[in-house]
Order: structure tokens, then C-alpha cells, then sequence
């Protein structure tokens, strides 16, 4: 797409940008945080043909996005995990920016809607993010190599999450999962086989509830016996 330039955000993006990092107590170099600003400007510009998102402010998009998508690294790093999948990536949230922000890990973003992948594939390029590689697919009909980690954000109750995407995580592997309040009625739809626990998130700018549902089989619980 042509038009405006790549860092067409407001103002204070790049301060509000640094409070947040600061908030998070998360390093970014200064190509990182160009990265992000130039992320969210393409998503802006994206936004208004094909319709990636219902948030159309930029300080609302930096909120409720890009803060919210950062808020998951903290818990995420402490896994450290090398190959994750961001199954309904949309407009890239969190997938691309947990592949600015950890540029050595491998991302795989899965998406259903061709012109959203059109539009992964473009910022990817644009950013210079060779780790990520972009599928047009529904997770249920996908092969491809297991991954450490699948992460969600906003697309499917847990149990039919897991359903769809299990053939895809490693053993030992977690889901990771963003919701507002805790989800109880879909924790215990998730029956005895899995393992799970819900880790509140901070969200600066946030005044609202969210966490990230962590999901995974016990060490001893083989894939054949896994829920179908």
C-alpha cells in the first residue's frame, strides 16, 4: 500500500511507547522500538481497507494492541520457548510483536483470512522478521512442525482451541491463552486430562482485567490418549 509514511502514528506513540516498556520492565534496543512504532503505523494504515481491527484510534490501538500484546512477554520468556504459533494471528496480535521483541525465537502466525495473512506477510517483509513465517489455513487442517508454545488471543473457547491445535504442540509444550476475567466455565469444560492455571496480566494504560490461561498435559499423558 502507498500513501502515508511508515511512522504516521500520533505524537506521543514513542513516549507512550517507552512507558509501557518501562512498565513491563521490558529491554528494547532503539530498532526494536522503531519496529513497534512502525508496526502500528502499518496497522493503522491497513486498518482503514481491510478492516483488521474495530479499534481505530491510535492511542487505543497502542493500548489495548500493542501494550496488551507486551504484557504476555514477561510470562512467555519464562518458558523460553523456541518456536511459537500464534493461532489466529488477525493483525499480527501478539505474533509480530513477540517476533520484534524476540527476534530469536521462531514465530509461526496461523490465519483463516487471506487478506490478513497478506497483510503478515507485508510487515514482516517490511520489518525484516525472516523468523516468522506466515500460514493461511485453519489450525484443524495445518501440518507442519510441533511447536513449543501456542498462543491465542481472542479466537476460540479453550476446549475447542485445544481440540483444533493440539496435533501442533510438542510434548512438554503449553498453550497460552489471553482472556479478560478468569474463564471458569471454559476451565472446567477442559475436563481432568489437562493441566491449567491462570496468571493475571498488567496491562499499563489498562483499566480493565486480563490473563493468560496457561494449558498442558502432564508429563506422563501420552498423545494417544490426548482429548479428540
Amino acid at each position: 500500500m502507498s500513501g502515508a509514511p511508515l511512522h504516521a502514528t500520533e505524537p506521543t506513540a514513542a513516549p507512550r511507547l517507552a512507558q509501557v516498556l518501562d512498565a513491563l520492565r521490558l529491554q528494547a534496543s532503539p530498532a526494536q522500538r522503531d519496529q513497534l512504532l512502525r508496526y502500528l503505523a502499518l496497522l493503522q494504515r491497513w486498518n482503514r481497507v481491510y478492516n483488521l481491527t474495530a479499534v481505530r484510534d491510535p492511542g487505543d490501538m497502542l493500548t489495548l494492541h500493542v501494550a496488551d500484546s507486551l504484557a504476555l512477554l514477561p510470562a512467555l520468556d519464562r518458558r523460553a520457548p523456541h518456536r511459537v504459533l500464534d493461532l489466529g494471528s488477525g493483525g499480527g496480535l501478539p505474533g509480530l510483536v513477540l517476533a520484534i521483541m524476540r527476534p530469536h525465537w521462531q514465530l509461526v502466525l496461523v490465519e483463516a483470512v487471506q487478506k490478513k495473512c497478506a497483510f503478515l506477510r507485508q510487515v514482516a517483509a517490511l520489518l525484516q522478521l525472516p523468523q516468522v513465517q506466515v500460514e493461511h489455513a485453519r489450525a484443524e487442517q495445518l501440518r507442519l512442525p510441533g511447536v513449543d508454545c501456542i498462543v491465542s488471543r481472542a479466537v476460540a473457547e479453550l476446549a475447542e482451541l485445544v481440540r483444533i491445535s493440539e496435533h501442533l504442540l510438542l510434548p512438554g509444550g503449553a498453550w497460552a491463552v489471553m482472556k479478560g476475567q478468569d474463564p471458569q466455565a471454559e476451565l472446567q469444560a477442559l475436563g481432568p486430562t489437562l493441566r491449567h492455571h491462570v496468571e493475571p496480566l498488567q496491562v499499563p494504560g489498562l483499566d480493565a482485567r486480563r490473563c493468560v490461561v496457561w494449558i498442558e498435559y502432564p508429563a506422563s499423558t501420552s498423545h494417544a490418549s490426548r482429548i479428540s
